[in-house]
């Protein structure tokens, strides 16, 4: 594999986290809450951007620096605060903020930084900056936190469609390569000729013509080096049919088959009408089988089968380099997919994550509207990333283990 297509993480890992924290963005700023950063990846910040008041943007360096519109500090800030990471201070009189746009050192995710998250940002007598997570209503912080699963999904939705109206890549029983000398070339297939049965079995789909082939072969028991098959061939341009006999090995050489042919990939688009709607089912299955997937790891059912930020990057570099070969398919799936994926682990009741933020919030509506200390629910918060990072460095440590086996 060329190591160039483990570059395409980057723009998949960064659209999934983008639009997962714009969803934070955006909807903080219908609330009237002060976002203070936006940032991708976790800090320490490698580069900021701000506007300024007197117009214009300035940049902002590693260490940062504090005024009265920056409540950043470079020795408090840390990935383990807030929804986002970082560290928010009680707004100073009626002063402008402006928003930090950054680029962080850690590529592990992104956050939106608001004031308040952890039910804290209060005045000597216990109100809340007006202008804090804090401050708005159970409704609305509710609405913050899941904004950033919802754009996920919307998303894969997206994704999905634009998948679809390109075209879905599709192997009907149709041969695509003929290796040089092979059973195949032998006995005179060629590429684009259609099989239209195998041994008096009718087959539409090139699996089936390997399941005949393989199931033809195991029942000869390793009895002769090659096995005689009739097949029914169509040629490319033909509406007739030919019987042929193709003379298949038991034991080919490594990577060419029985037969010696590869399969034929066709593209089929769907209508502009209809992709959307194949969009919407498409995600809705994924989610779906990615949830009972989860049901049966945490009931035993199947072994738990995770890949951490290693394993998802040569995942991506493997399906990028199939993009010449099988189109924008594959690629724009498995985006769409890590984005549910990220947008169901999001949402899961785990502390820190954005479900587990609001199970408190739940929790603080059946108590009447009465809130955690700010204190407990920074713990709970603390505790749960700390074992989220754990469980990360874990998965990666067994990714990196694998790719050396």
């Amino acid at each position: 594999m060329n190591n160039w297509f483990l570059l395409a993480a980057i723009p998949v890992f960064g659209i999934c986290v983008l639009v997962h924290e714009f969803g934070h963005f955006i909807t903080a700023k219908w609330a009237g809450i002060r976002v203070e950063e936006f940032g991708l990846g976790f800090p320490p910040r490698m580069v900021g951007f701000r506007k300024r008041d007197s117009g214009g943007w300035e940049v902002i360096w590693p260490g940062g620096r504090r005024n009265a519109e920056d409540s950043y500090d470079a020795e408090k800030q840390t990935p383990f605060s807030g929804t986002s990471g970082g560290y928010s201070t009680l707004a100073i009189g009626n002063e402008k903020h402006h928003t930090i746009y950054s680029l962080n050192f850690l590529p592990i995710g992104g956050f939106v930084r608001m004031p308040g998250e952890n039910g804290d940002i209060n005045d000597e007598s216990g109100n809340y900056d007006p202008q804090s997570f804090a401050a708005k209503t159970a409704g609305k912080r509710i609405i913050v936190l899941v904004a950033g699963v919802t754009m996920n999904v919307i998303l894969a939705i997206i994704l999905f469609t634009i998948a679809y109206s390109i075209g879905e890549p599709t192997y009907p029983a149709a041969i695509g390569k003929v290796v040089q000398g092979s059973p195949a070339a032998v006995a005179g297939l060629q590429p684009g000729d259609t099989i239209v049965s195998v041994n008096g079995q009718p087959v539409s789909l090139f699996s089936d013509v390997q399941s005949v082939v393989t199931k033809a072969i195991a029942a000869d028991n390793n009895r002769h080096a090659t096995l005689p098959l009739l097949m029914v061939i169509r040629h490319q341009g033909s509406s007739s049919t030919s019987a042929v006999t193709v003379n298949v090995r038991e034991k080919p050489p490594a990577g060419q088959g029985p037969m010696g042919v590869e399969e034929k990939v066709v593209f089929v688009s769907s209508p502009v009408w209809q992709a959307p709607f194949k969009g919407v089912a498409h995600t809705f299955t994924v989610t779906g089988d990615f949830i009972n997937q989860i049901a049966m790891m945490i009931g035993g059912a199947i072994k738990p089968q995770l890949a951490g930020p290693v394993g998802i990057v040569k995942i991506t570099a493997e399906v990028a380099q199939t993009v010449p070969d099988l189109g924008w398919w594959p690629i724009l799936s498995l985006t769409a997919i890590l984005s549910l994926n990220l947008a169901i682990i999001n949402i899961l009741p785990i502390p820190a994550l954005d479900g587990g933020r609001v199970l408190l919030i739940l929790i603080e509506i059946l108590r009447g509207g009465k809130r955690l200390k700010p204190e407990r629910e920074g713990l709970i918060n603390l505790i749960g990333m700390a074992l989220l990072l754990t469980l990360m460095v874990v998965i990666t440590i067994n990714d990196v283990l694998r790719l050396g086996g």
